[in-house]
Order: structure tokens, then sequence, then C-alpha cells
């Protein structure tokens, strides 16, 4: 598969608990020493935890964000977190160079305090890598635990090589906290239903595969689909089923059966295996032609804003035609 399946899981039912875990919180706190030599063996994103011992709110953050039961689960489980003492006097390694304290005078920011923040010395100040410490997002203040979530699926779940922060966050919001957010309608169906709707009345076929575990599946399950930039097309040019990849349903495609098996020691129905040609992550978007033959699988979170060109690539089958960066260009210009 892509890549590894992780087991990830919501913790909102944590948000409003009291805590006394200690200055540490319950975060298994490492060295960026032991971070890089672990990710050497096996690749997490960092959570980098910068503070100073004079900072009150770094210390809130630890005796309330960071001893949050579940949250602090989700970070050992999935992140190589590094506690940074912004004012440290250690040398300290780090992406191959070596950075050292800029005083021996207290109160004086350390060299790879000021390689993340620049002139930006706030604290709390919170770093997030990933890809190989190639990307860095960094944030600043205190995070409690509603804004430090989508942080966290943003980049476990890899939707920061989709789109922008920003992005993601107000469609997370819509998806879990704000109420206000409406909808437009879009027609989904079973695969069942397009198969046999597909017979008289062919249409392309946009399959949604996604999880239970998979965080950034529900937050384009409840947004992406039924934002007003995209619905109305999808309704118009496809089938829109959503399949969820841990059925336990038989399912009959093109005369052959699928069922629920172990697939890299975890177990998924074949089927999304099959439309995905082997390459499946969630989430994944999976364009079907007329002829229920795989055009095209998006491996990734997908923003209704950066949807939309993709799905006018296939429904006009401009695909058939052109090279998709030629057609994003003409899209683009278009819209300007």
């Amino acid at each position: 598969m892509k890549k590894k399946l992780k087991l990830i899981f919501l913790f909102f039912v944590f948000a409003n608990l009291t805590y006394a875990q200690g200055e540490s919180g319950a975060v298994n706190w490492m060295s960026f020493k032991e971070a890089q030599e672990k990710n050497i063996k096996q690749a997490k994103p960092f959570l980098i935890d910068i503070y100073t011992d004079w900072c009150g709110w770094c210390k809130h953050m630890m005796k309330t964000t960071y001893s949050n039961p579940g949250l602090a689960k989700y970070i050992n489980t999935n992140f190589y977190p590094i506690k940074f003492d912004a004012e440290t006097k250690d040398t300290i390694e780090y992406d191959g160079k070596t950075y050292k304290p800029t005083s021996p005078q207290p109160k004086t920011p350390h060299e790879l305090a000021l390689k993340f923040l620049g002139n930006k010395l706030s604290y709390p100040s919170t770093i997030f890598v990933g890809n190989n410490l190639e990307f860095n997002l960094l944030t600043q203040g205190y995070l409690d635990e509603k804004k430090i979530e989508p942080l966290l699926i943003f980049m476990v779940e890899n939707v920061y090589k989709a789109c922008p922060y920003q992005d993601f966050e107000t469609q997370f919001n819509k998806a879990f906290i704000d109420t206000l957010y409406i909808k437009k309608e879009v027609k989904t169906y079973s695969l069942n239903e397009a198969l046999t709707l597909q017979k008289t009345q062919p249409k392309k076929l946009l399959i949604n595969i996604y999880s239970g575990f998979c965080n950034s599946c529900r937050v384009m399950s409840r947004t992406t689909f039924t934002d007003t930039l995209v619905a109305d097309y999808i309704n118009n040019y496809f089938y829109l089923v959503n399949f969820d990849a841990e059925s336990n349903d038989t399912v009959l495609f093109n005369t052959e059966k699928f069922y629920k098996q172990p697939v890299n020691g975890y177990p998924l129905n074949t089927f999304a295996m099959k439309i995905t040609k082997g390459n499946l992550s969630f989430p994944s978007v999976v364009v079907l032609d007329e002829k229920l033959i795989t055009i095209d699988v998006l491996n990734s979170y997908q923003h209704p804003k950066y949807l939309k060109p993709i799905l006018m690539f296939f429904a006009d089958d401009s695909y058939k035609t052109k090279k998709w960066v030629d057609f994003y260009q003409d899209y683009q210009n278009k819209n300007k």
C-alpha cells in the first residue's frame, strides 16, 4: 500500500476534563537526538514544543493540553514529540547542522530557536515537522485541545501535501464545530445503486473510499462533496459512492467478487484495493469512466477549491485530449 495504515481516532471526548499530570504533561517527550535516531528507523512527523522556564502559558499548556490522556496518547503514537527550551545552553545537532547558545547570559535565545522562530520569539510556540524534516508548520501561542486537534490530523494524515493548513482548518471547523454551516445537497448512491443506474443512464463514478480510523476522511465526507463549489457538478456528471474500506459486505463488480480479508496485516475489503489498482491510502477518491474502468486515483484529502478543476477535467473527457498541467493552466487563466 502507498503508506502504512495507522489506527488514529478523534479525541474530542477529553476536551472538558481536568488534568494533573505535572510540568511535562502526559506526553513522552524526547531529545532532538533521540527523535532523529528513531526517525531513521521509522519516519514520523515531529512535534516540537518551544518553551522557556519563565513562560507561564508554556506551563499551563503542559498542565492542560498535553495532560489530556487521549490527546497525549495520539501524540505519543503518531509523533516524535520534542520539548525544547529556547534558552538552553546545550549544543544541539539538528538536520545535519550544529546549533549553539548565542550567549552565556540567561534569557538569551538559542541558535535553533532563532532558526525556528526568526525574530518572532513568542512562547509557547509549536513546530510541526514532516516529510523528512523538509516541511515545517509554525504555530505560536497557547493551543488548547480544539486548536491543536486539526493541526495534529493535518500532519499525521499528510493533508499538508494536498492543501494549506488554513484551508483544512476551515473545513475541519465546518465538519465538527460550526453548527451554522449550510451544506449543499448532493446525491450519494450505494455501489449497487450506481452500477444499476449505470446500465441505463451512463455516468462516470466518483468513489469516495474512507475508513473509520481516518479523521480527514470525515472532514472530506462532511464538507468537500457538499460544498457549493462542487455539489451541483457532482450531481450532474457523476454518481457519488461512499465506500467503507472496512466493509464486511461481499462486493460484486465486473463479474468479480470481493471480500473483507487481511491486506498487509489489516482487514480491508479487497474491492478498495481493486479500484485503486493496489495504491490505496486514506482518504482516496477514485474516478471510473462509463465502462467502469479506473481513470485516476486521488490519494489524498481533497479540498473543494482544488477538487473542482479535477472534476471538470474528467467530466468533459478533457483528460483524453489534454495534459493535466495544460488544462489546469487554462482553468486558472479563466478564473483569475
